[in-house]
């Protein structure tokens, strides 16, 4: 069975589970991302919603999108595609202004649904993959909308998150009743973030928040992402100055390439790598109005911190950009060598020639 059928027999079999208890949730008197309150923030990480269109995805019995609703005059639609679940939201809440719930798989959904301006799941996007999910949702969201994801990192027993993206069996717990077996991606923030970047997000914060008993396991990831805005189709570099370079030398005596672009990356953006890994792809040589510039170009597979301008460094703001969301006005280095790397990438520049370096000849010097 495919697995997103068998969550949606989990979560059907718990919403009838809990209607035979009459059981309904009491409307939070603020938004919380897990299940422990007085943990983490607050509805405010979504921005000023009132009146904007807000999507709930895998909205369960309804009580966040009430507490949406009431407390930050949002228009809220809950979206759940167990029948059940979605007839505890629909019977109890379904008249209270600025809410409605729809029974529906949220891919198909938001494949017609004019786009929302903000999008949050408490626990449940993990029930999809997120190769369906995250398209879905680019695509389902206005440029510049939040994304708000709060989920499982380190389950019950302790078990840490995968860094494959793949499914992994969890339970949902029942009182007086055998646990329900679901299949849920858990997977580590660097591969959440690696997945939101893919599909046009950019993530802004990930925070771990920790149960409040300190011997419990359990730890929740909350990411903040925010859908980058459309860009054309094809991107150019911006226009070259025909003054020549203030002569410097990049590479320091007796530095290697791979030592120098590890330097460099450290002094311009506060990322910290290792010179196994960087991989050299090559020279660029072009020339404009009679200046030859040589641009060595490399390719980091590994590194650790976020970017960030540093003191004495005028290069501007650091940011992550998808290869399908580049921005205009690149550097023509930066455009050339992209398109050295990836011929593939729609990229308008001045030519230059490459010649890339052999591999497995050691470092250049």
């Amino acid at each position: 069975m495919p697995v997103e059928d068998i969550n949606n027999q989990a979560w059907t079999a718990y919403g009838r589970h809990q209607l035979a208890r009459a059981y309904m949730p009491p409307i939070p008197e603020k938004l919380v991302w897990t299940p422990w309150k007085d943990v983490g923030p607050g509805a405010e990480i979504l921005g000023d919603i009132t009146g904007r269109r807000v999507l709930d995805i895998g909205s369960g019995a309804g009580h966040h999108a009430v507490c949406l609703a009431e407390t930050q005059g949002a228009r809220v639609t809950g979206i759940e595609l167990s029948p059940t679940q979605h007839e505890r939201a629909a019977v109890t809440h379904g008249e209270i202004p600025g809410l409605e719930f729809v029974q529906a798989d949220v891919v198909d959904y938001l494949a017609q649904a004019e786009p929302f301006d903000a999008a949050y799941a408490i626990g449940t996007l993990a029930f999809l993959d997120p190769h369906r999910a995250l398209p879905a949702l680019r695509d389902g969201l206005r440029p510049g909308a939040p994304l708000i994801l709060s989920l499982l990192h380190t389950d019950l027993h302790g078990r840490s998150p995968s860094t494959t993206v793949e499914p992994r069996e969890q339970m949902i717990l029942l009182r007086d009743d055998p646990p329900l077996p679901t299949q849920m991606w858990v997977l580590a923030p660097q591969l959440w973030e690696d997945l939101l970047t893919e599909y046009a997000f950019r993530v802004e914060a990930i925070d771990l928040l920790h149960h409040p008993d300190e011997d419990s396991p359990i730890v929740q990831q909350l990411i903040r992402a925010r859908r980058l805005p459309d860009r054309p189709a094809r991107v150019c570099s911006r226009p070259r100055s025909a003054r020549p370079p203030v002569s410097h030398a990049a590479v320091e005596a007796g530095e290697s390439f791979e030592q120098a672009v590890v330097r460099e990356l450290g002094e311009e953006t506060g990322l910290a790598s290792r010179p196994h890994d960087i991989e050299l792809l090559g020279t660029l040589v072009d020339q404009v109005e009679g200046v030859l510039r040589v641009t060595v170009s490399a390719l980091v597979h590994d590194w650790q911190g976020q970017p960030a301008t540093q003191l004495d460094e005028s290069v501007g703001d650091w940011a992550w950009y998808p290869l399908d969301q580049l921005p205009g006005e690149l550097f023509v280095c930066s455009a050339q060598i992209l398109t050295a790397w990836r011929s593939d990438l729609l990229i308008d520049h001045p030519r230059a020639h490459f010649t890339p370096f052999a591999h497995g000849t050691g470092s250049s010097r």
